[in-house]
């Protein structure tokens, strides 16, 4: 397991008690309904104004973070109420999130076609002197526009479907009974007999402890290689089927994103001092995420019948970007998670 690094916004032991558990699921509870009332003021339209946009985000953050709470102290509540509100905001969370996700991915993959076919800079990993080896430009050339219009196809399509299908959610009676839920929530925190009191410490401990366990479990000496370079020099086959292999790492992203969200628990409305070694770490694991999709994506429309030769060639060159992004990141991650805290003087 690794060495637990100081944490500048830790607070002392035992100081935090079941009383901020149930303050930090209020002020959770309450941003939800704020943002919601918000989303229906602006015409439940997820992606048309930015207000909506924005409120669908917020519904997303707050519902994220209670449903962390419910899940990390889940032996401080009542918990059958704590599984069920749980599971009902995972469900929340994911639809919304789902037509930002379509939007996102087309964008990027639009943006490496073009930038492959040699019209824009190179990506981020090269300013961080991740070496990339592009492709020649001009045979891709003659498949990328036909690849970025199937691909604005498939992925506008799945987005529209997917703004029907947040729209259906946000009007349902399930949603409108989560909503009673968090309203109940944002004034009377179900607390199990005798929680008040409780110490909060031992269980953000296990969250962090889960953390650091998974974290042992990724391969992050190959990781150290951007690109698995040293295992190409040494002779090794590339992994045939490198979708297989981001489980773990998306796990990780969301054990992760646990451990940062216990940390605000104790601190009540206020956010805490972020810890820069931990935010680095999950924006690598966020890329890792977009890349390895926008990869799955390219894969699936490669796999589109009766398409060109050419545009198959130009959306296999696509892929193959996209798990290069995936190994830049996990670079990312394991410098950024290796790296230790500089205590302040």
């Amino acid at each position: 397991m690794a060495p637990r690094h100081p944490d500048p916004a830790d607070s002392e032991p035992g100081e935090a008690t079941g009383e901020a558990l149930a303050a930090h699921l209020r002020a959770r509870s309450t941003e939800f309904l704020r943002a919601l009332r918000l989303h229906r003021e602006t015409g439940n339209g997820a992606s048309g104004a930015d207000g909506s946009a924005e409120a669908a985000r917020a519904l997303r953050r707050s519902a994220r973070r209670v449903s962390a709470g419910l899940y990390t102290f889940r032996g401080l509540l009542e918990p059958d109420w704590a599984d069920e509100t749980r599971a009902e905001l995972a469900w929340v969370s994911g639809t919304l999130g789902l037509e930002h996700a379509c939007a996102a991915r087309l964008d990027r993959l639009l943006l490496a076609l073009h930038r492959l076919s040699g019209t824009t800079p190179a990506p981020a990993a090269v300013a961080a002197k991740v070496p990339v080896t592009a492709p020649p430009a001009a045979p891709l050339t003659v498949g990328a526009a036909r690849a970025a219009a199937l691909l604005d196809r498939r992925l506008t399509l799945a987005r529209a479907r997917a703004h029907s299908t947040a729209l259906e959610a946000l009007g349902s009676a399930r949603f409108h009974a989560l909503a009673d839920r968090i309203a109940v929530l944002a004034s009377d925190v179900p607390l199990a007999p005798g929680a008040a009191g409780a110490d909060l410490g031992p269980y953000a401990t296990a969250a962090e402890d889960r953390l650091t366990s998974a974290v042992a479990a990724l391969p992050l000496v190959t990781a150290g290689h951007p690109y698995n370079a040293q295992a190409l020099a040494d002779g090794l086959s590339p992994d045939p089927a490198p979708h297989s292999q981001d489980g773990p790492w998306h796990q990780v992203r969301l054990l992760l994103r646990l451990h940062r969200y216990a940390r605000e628990v104790p601190h009540g409305a206020a956010t805490p001092a972020e810890d820069p070694r931990l935010r680095a770490a999950g924006h690598a694991l966020n890329r890792h995420r977009d890349a390895a999709e926008a990869a799955v994506a390219a894969a699936q429309a490669a796999r589109t019948a009766r398409i060109a030769p050419a545009t198959a060639y130009a959306l296999g060159v696509l892929h193959a970007d996209q798990r290069h992004e995936v190994e830049a990141a996990r670079f990312a991650f394991q410098q950024a998670w290796q790296r230790r805290t500089v205590p302040a003087r």
